[in-house]
């Protein structure tokens, strides 16, 4: 196989026009399924919709780029998982099993100043990576620590104060859900 090819670096004359032609139509057709379904388009409320939202990346990149899939293809295939996404999360809003099919549960890896081990090595988080979050979220010293929880998006989230003031803190509501979060 000869890897120096002109084939790399140019197109033919017909190939280059339909790239910009295919990104503006797959572009109106994101546009106009997004105002449709409405802000929950692309967002990362569970990992389904993450899923969905790299999924519909990869068509557009493929689409647009390439002329398999055509540009028909490419908006029924992204139509599909829109409509996919919709039904799955007005299922997962009516069904428990849905929801727990679908939905990762979130993972307590501190509670207050101490690292859950067990938990963190569960989650596939480094202490390293801990410490980057908590550094992130301008945590000065354990003490400010209430809990981290490993998100079912994958997200890290710190509940920490950010003085020595000791707050109310209502664990069970933003700890209910949370595996390994028993009062």
């Amino acid at each position: 196989m000869d890897w120096f090819t002109i084939d790399w670096l140019v197109s033919d004359a017909v190939s280059l026009p339909m790239v910009p032609l295919t990104a503006v139509g797959i572009y109106a057709a994101l546009i106009l399924w997004t105002r449709i379904m409405g802000l929950r388009s692309f967002s990362k409320m569970s990992g389904f919709d993450f899923a969905i939202t790299v999924a519909m990346g990869s068509l557009v990149a493929a689409t647009v780029g390439s002329p398999t899939p055509s540009l028909a293809q490419g908006v029924v295939a992204i139509s599909s998982l829109f409509v996919l996404q919709l039904l799955v999360a007005r299922l997962r809003v009516r069904s428990r099993g849905i929801r727990s099919a679908v939905d990762n549960e979130p993972l307590l890896l501190m509670d207050g100043g101490r690292m859950l081990e067990a938990n963190m090595r569960s989650a596939g988080v480094s202490e390293a990576d801990l410490l980057a979050k908590l550094r992130e979220a301008n945590v000065l010293n354990r003490d400010q620590i209430r809990a981290v929880v490993f998100e079912s998006t994958g997200d890290i989230s710190v509940l920490h104060t950010m003085d020595d003031d000791d707050i109310d803190f209502d664990r069970s509501m933003l700890l209910s859900g949370v595996r390994s979060a028993a009062d």
